[in-house]
């Protein structure tokens, strides 16, 4: 008799050779075939549970560019291992034709020309459409949200999330659980979510006078969907007051806690849960470290890290899917259940191509109810970018090169700071820049962009502390997002080293001097998580810099020199 593991490692390999995972047929399409709505929505039925998973969509209601990763390195046990490949060795990995839908969806070469015939991506209309889909072909299926929800726009930030709030309750999901949600304060957060017509989950959301959980956010939440009793557990974002400025929401602790994880999976089960699903904003390598370290999890729903990836990864007997970002893609994952096991799966990363599928009129109409006292603020256009400005990546990208050099001339500094964030939408060479777009990079509630001296030995210490966050070989102690982006200096890092080794040869770029660690430099950055910093709003400093240039121009970055890859 074949085990559990076996038939999903069985399962697993069939999904490889046979499309019953993954992008399907629309990852072959060529580019000069054309896309219909049916490639990408057709699906072969399986089982009798579907779950549905949308994550980080960061409050991008409208389609979009986005531009996948150029660089995503892993380290330790994560070294070449997927999300950690990208481009052309992503594209081989998975077979992927140079050209097609999916060479443009899920890497990043010749995003620009590859855009010209496949459009945007996105729009919480299209996503409707493909959700009703599914639910017209599995009624009963879960829409699970993963949060990075209720921020990332100039709208969101105007009505302190209810923009979105009103958008995603007309989408109906079943649960949801939280990050940035909690950067508009604990206060605000609370209001919503006392009147959310769905759960808000978080098992590791914890009281942090009292060190225990919340009513507000209960760990978990059973489902009877396809005659199966399945539990849903919550895993909010767990750094939240060291990624984040902890003074905002001083009411709540949250941590990894994968012991309570356990325990909390041991009681779905004696509950009778037949499939339990970890609703995840830990980042996928965290995601990875506690499925070998929780039993009992079949099913790993995982966000914060952006990565989209066509297949599940299999750790131990779970499944991990990693649905992307943006609004750019939907996970459907059916699932074969029968006398308490989950005997295997068929998964699909639906890509939201808006110009291929057709929106939902009613969200549209929505949509666009939200943006209407705002949009003559939203679509003014401020400049023209002649370069593809995109954000993400390890190290630099080319919305943040703009950025520093707007914080470096605006606030006359001699080295900026960006923060590695992923979220944030691209423009491509040619393409007008509204005060939307500069919103969809810079929107936060804390984004004061600060003046200040550092020492040279201080400013080294902060690269330090930054990389260890991106580098660290235990996927726990990663608790950041991408590489600080530096203007106005270059670097040189031995990802391999550990703590306080891998940062050398700091260098000022215009006088090509090198970093005195007893010496005093103008630093301007922003979204520092001390409360307090004073300065103008970064959208302000990105807007008058952009407007003063009329037409930006962003060179290629080679100030950090990378080793040990």
């Amino acid at each position: 008799m074949i085990s559990r593991r076996d038939f999903l490692q069985v399962s697993m390999a069939a999904s490889a050779l046979y499309g019953a995972s993954g992008f399907g047929n629309w990852g072959r399409l060529a580019a000069q075939q054309r896309l219909t709505q049916d490639d990408l929505l057709n699906f072969d039925t399986f089982g009798n549970v579907t779950l549905i998973h949308v994550t980080d969509i960061h409050a991008q209601m409208k389609p979009i560019y986005f531009r996948e990763p150029e660089i995503n390195l892993g380290v330790g046990e994560a070294r070449g291992q997927m999300p950690h490949i990208t481009g052309a060795d992503f594209r081989r990995a998975y077979g992927i034709a140079d050209g097609s839908p999916s060479h443009y969806a899920l890497t990043y070469n010749d995003f620009s020309a590859l855009a010209g015939t496949y459009g945007r991506v996105g729009g919480l209309d299209r996503v409707a459409t493909v959700i009703n889909a599914i639910r017209a072909d599995r009624p009963d299926a879960l829409l699970l949200d993963g949060g990075d929800t209720w921020h990332g726009s100039y709208t969101c930030y105007h009505t302190e999330g209810q923009d979105m709030v009103n958008v995603m309750n007309a989408l109906n999901p079943d649960a949801m659980t939280f990050h940035w949600e909690f950067t508009l304060g604990s206060e605000r957060v609370q209001e919503i979510v006392e009147n959310l017509p769905f759960a808000a989950l978080g098992q590791n959301i914890f009281d942090a006078e009292w060190d225990e959980p919340t009513d507000l956010f209960p760990p978990y939440k059973m489902f009877e969907r396809g005659g199966t009793k399945i539990a849903v557990i919550g895993q909010a974002f767990p750094y939240m007051p060291i990624a984040n400025p902890g003074w905002m929401f001083p009411e709540y602790s949250f941590g990894i806690r994968d012991e309570r994880m356990q325990e909390m999976v041991d009681e779905v089960r004696d509950m009778g849960a037949e499939v339990v699903v970890v609703l995840s904003h830990n980042g996928f390598d965290v995601d990875k470290k506690m499925a070998s370290r929780v039993s009992g999890i079949d099913v790993i729903l995982s966000g914060h890290t952006h990565d989209a990836l066509p297949e599940p990864v299999l750790v131990n007997e779970t499944i991990i899917v990693a649905s992307g970002s943006n609004g750019k893609f939907v996970s459907r994952v059916d699932l074969d259940v029968r006398d308490g096991r989950m005997m295997g799966f068929k998964h699909k990363l639906i890509p939201i191509f808006s110009d291929v599928i057709t929106p939902d009129a009613q969200v549209a109409a929505l949509i666009d109810e939200q943006r209407a006292p705002y949009i003559n603020e939203l679509t003014e256009v401020i400049g023209q970018s002649e370069s593809l400005l995109y954000r993400r990546g390890n190290f630099n990208g080319s919305w943040d090169d703009l950025i520093c050099q707007a914080l470096i001339e605006e606030r006359e500094a001699d080295i900026a700071m960006s923060p590695g964030v992923r979220w944030g939408p691209s423009i491509l060479p040619g393409q007008d820049i509204t005060r939307e777009d500069i919103w969809n990079v810079t929107s936060m509630t804390y984004g004061k962009a600060y003046r200040t001296e550092m020492t040279g030995e201080f400013i080294h210490v902060i690269l330090e502390d930054v990389a260890d966050n991106l580098f660290n070989v235990d996927p726990y102690y990663q608790q950041g997002g991408d590489m600080v982006r530096i203007g106005g200096m270059g670097y040189r890092i031995d990802i391999n080293q550990p703590q306080g080794s891998r940062i050398s040869e700091l260098t000022l770029l215009k006088t090509g001097e090198r970093i005195d660690p007893a010496k005093n430099y103008v630093v301007a950055g922003w979204a520092s998580v001390n409360e307090g910093t004073e300065g103008p709003q970064i959208w302000d400093v990105v807007e008058d810099y952009i407007r003063k240039q009329g037409t930006v121009s962003v060179a290629p970055n080679n100030s950090v020199k990378v080793v040990g890859t």
